[in-house]
Order: C-alpha cells, then sequence, then structure tokens
C-alpha cells in the first residue's frame, strides 16, 4: 500500500468505528493535516448520519464546508463526542507527539471539549524515539507579553 492508501485506510477505520455512536444532532471535531483530510472525505460520505462538525483550522472548516458538512464554531457547541486528528509521530508504547502543523493551539482546544480523542495514524509516523523534528511553540496574542517574559 502506498502512504496515501494508508493514511485512507486509517481514516476509513476512524469513520466505522465513530459511525455507529452518531445520531443526527451529534456534531464531530475534525483535525487539520493530511490524514485528517482523508477523515473528512471518507466521513463525507456520511453527512446524513450527524449534524455537522467543529474545525481545528481554517483549512479543515473549508474542506468540511466543500463536502456539504455544516461546521460550526466551537463556542455554540455545547459537547463533541469524538474529535479525530492525525498524529506526528507515535512510538511503540504509543506516546504521541502532536501539533507539528500550524493549528497547534486550535487543535488542542477542540480536542480538550472531546469527551474522546481518536488519534488516526499509519504505520510512517512509527518512531523508535519521539522528537525527530523541532516543535512549535504557538503563542495566543492574549498572553504574548507574558511568554516573552517568560523566556
Amino acid at each position: 500500500m502506498t502512504q496515501d492508501q494508508l493514511k485512507q485506510a486509517v481514516a476509513q477505520a476512524a469513520v466505522d468505528f465513530i459511525l455507529p455512536k452518531l445520531d443526527d444532532k451529534s456534531i464531530v471535531g475534525v483535525g487539520t493535516g493530511s490524514t485528517a483530510n482523508c477523515f473528512i472525505d471518507a466521513l463525507a460520505q456520511h453527512k446524513g448520519a450527524f449534524d455537522g462538525a467543529v474545525a481545528s483550522s481554517e483549512a479543515t472548516a473549508a474542506r468540511l464546508k466543500g463536502h456539504g458538512i455544516p461546521v460550526y464554531e466551537l463556542n455554540t457547541v455545547s459537547d463533541l463526542e469524538f474529535y479525530v486528528d492525525g498524529a506526528d509521530e507515535s512510538d511503540e508504547h504509543l506516546n504521541l507527539i502532536k501539533g507539528g502543523g500550524a493549528a497547534l493551539t486550535r487543535e488542542k482546544i477542540v480536542a480538550a471539549v472531546a469527551k474522546t480523542f481518536i488519534c488516526i495514524a499509519d504505520a510512517s509516523k512509527l518512531v523508535p524515539v519521539l522528537g525527530a523534528f523541532p516543535l512549535p511553540v504557538e503563542v495566543i496574542p492574549m498572553a504574548r507579553s507574558h511568554v516573552a517574559r517568560s523566556w
């Protein structure tokens, strides 16, 4: 299998896992990145089985909307049963590195609201030691001065 096929397979497995647990009032949290995009594409085939989604990035929101899936702002949602996102790295104990992309803060916030975080990753994410690449530090504007003083 190619890496794209592996991503599609893990995305489909996540859809198969959550679909029986969704109803027409369910809202799903969705992450950002190439594996999350595969999840969105697979989920779109069942858009009548749930109400909509909360996106962790503008790119994710655009892809969801492109499939006709309603996108809600997190502030308008009381709860999320699931948040589905990919991993950057995983070790053999399933310790994960998340946040190598541009949506770090939003991903963490949406994940914190969800009852269940489902991380989808193919074998290419498995590494012997975590930390093969640098992780960004994201600072939200309201904390800029505090963070600057802390460094």
